[in-house]
């Protein structure tokens, strides 16, 4: 008898990458993907897959949630959350650092990999933090492994203050020479409070405040500033939770400049609108940055078909039920849990012809692994690559409810919709973490990711904080 060469082969199926689909089999072996072809010509494995009629897609990566621990395990911990990611059929999740204590030491972020390390299911990447209070600690977390920092130039959980324009430039050329990407939370800080404290002072406590504290020019500005300080450094930056259809044309312009700048997306952005928290419990929909307008949705449908915004994230930011809900906006937790939902409703924009399922990989899969030094061994499908895998059933049709969800979180204003395209079946380096709705790996198989990101490229190195710190002995006049 013929001794299997592959530990595991799926059979049936549709292979989708960015770059088109082909019907075949997909062969594993220690956790990497052997061979992609006709199932006769792979030969036997230990086991089989069935995945007729199915797409059979790269897994997920997020690049984008809060897993809340250490220190609010209370909204989630890493098994909750892993185990929503998994069910999503989320692969690889990048997880912030606005936790307590946040990740700002390498010390905090060898406790934080502890906790992730014993209770995932999913493999992870960690941030560390662009504090002004942590500047020298840039350098040792990056060491470390952190997949990339986080810099928040508006509030968010955790109340991580707002550095100056300063730290932030010096933070940049750190980055710039380190060549990892910060990631920003892009809204005027110093603007939204401002608009915040003199509505709550005249009495407004009505849901829509919270989007007039946030309105657009807060996230154009910031968008514009980060962009120009990477210019000028050097900086790889990448721009979160992009809402705001006026800043697409900035993005544009930043790029055709040579900015090494990516953005991502939410789903709450595309198929969410503010009026909606006018409806009884509507404040469940706040959030930063808000919930805009509904004319801003088709604008970034098209932003993510052209290329514009790179990648689909979600933000996925759960809260204890109770502090998502009170009478005063300003009371209501900010953020939902999305790690779950995110791919059934970009699957019904496939069906709805809003992307073509290709278009859709690129943007949750490849997109993500390029930009983050991941591409070859993840988000992909091919020969050497891990085989982290989403078998999703492309008619099958639900209607989503908070009291589904695997995350801690139950909360969701996505509450009766309905959704056609579900994933039935995710691999992380060839081992089955959730099939038909539920989780099924014990916690622990997630492991760190590694990177290997393009050669650092500063800019403008002789007027960097560390080069004017030593006196200049240039001759003048």
């Amino acid at each position: 008898m013929t001794e299997p060469r592959a530990d595991l082969l799926i059979t049936g199926g549709t292979v989708v990458n960015e770059t088109g689909r082909t019907d075949a089999a997909i062969a594993v072996k220690d956790g990497r993907i052997l061979a992609i072809g006709d199932a006769a010509a792979l030969g036997p494995a230990r086991e089989t897959i069935d995945a007729t009629g199915k797409m059979v897609l790269p897994g997920v990566i997020d690049v984008h949630v809060h897993f809340r621990e250490p220190g609010m395990e209370h909204k989630e911990d890493w098994q909750t959350g892993s185990q929503a990611a998994a069910v999503g059929g989320v692969t690889t999740v990048f997880e912030m650092p606005n936790t307590n204590p946040p990740t700002d030491t390498v010390e905090h972020f060898e406790l934080k990999r502890s906790k992730a390390e014993a209770k995932s299911i999913v493999d992870f990447g960690l941030y560390g933090l662009l504090g002004e209070h942590n500047l020298d600690q840039l350098e040792p977390l990056a060491k470390a492994g952190a997949i990339g920092f986080k810099l928040f130039l508006g509030n968010t959980t955790g109340d991580l203050p707002c550095p100056s324009d300063g730290a932030v430039l010096e933070g940049f050329e750190i980055l710039a020479g380190l060549g990892k990407r910060c990631s920003i939370h892009a809204e005027n800080s110093p603007i939204l409070f401002w608009r915040a404290n003199k509505m709550q002072a005249a009495g407004r406590n009505d849901p829509l405040a919270h989007l007039a504290a946030r309105t657009d020019v807060v996230a154009v500005e910031a968008l514009a500033r980060s962009c120009i300080f990477a210019e000028w450094t050097g900086a790889r930056i990448h721009i979160v939770h992009e809402s705001c259809a006026r800043s697409l044309p900035y993005i544009r312009f930043f790029k055709d400049r040579g900015v090494d700048v990516t953005v991502e997306t939410l789903p709450q952005y595309l198929y969410l609108d503010a009026e909606m928290m006018l409806r009884p419990g509507g404040e469940v929909l706040r959030m930063n940055p808000p919930i805009r307008e509904k004319a801003h949705q088709e604008p970034l449908w098209q932003a993510l078909a052209d290329g514009t915004i790179d990648m689909i994230a979600t933000d996925h930011a759960p809260h204890a039920p109770e502090e998502k809900y009170s009478n005063r906006i300003w009371d209501c937790a900010c953020g939902f849990p999305g790690v779950e939902t995110s791919l059934p409703l970009m699957l019904t924009g496939v069906n709805a012809g809003r992307l073509t399922l290709e278009q859709y990989v690129r943007l949750s899969s490849a997109a993500p692994a390029r930009a983050f030094g991941l591409y070859g061994r993840k988000g992909v499908l091919a020969p050497g690559s891990d085989a982290d895998i989403v078998i999703v059933d492309m008619d099958r049709e639900d209607r989503l409810a908070a009291e589904k969800l695997h995350s801690r979180g139950k909360t969701s204003p996505y509450e009766g919709m309905q959704v056609r395209g579900l994933p039935v079946m995710t691999l992380v380096r060839g081992k089955v973490v959730a099939r038909d709705g539920q989780p099924v790996a014990e916690p622990g198989w997630g492991t760190m990711v590694t990177q290997a990101m393009p050669a650092p490229a500063p800019r403008n190195l002789n007027t960097a904080m560390r080069a004017v710190l030593v006196p200049d002995q240039r001759p003048w006049g």
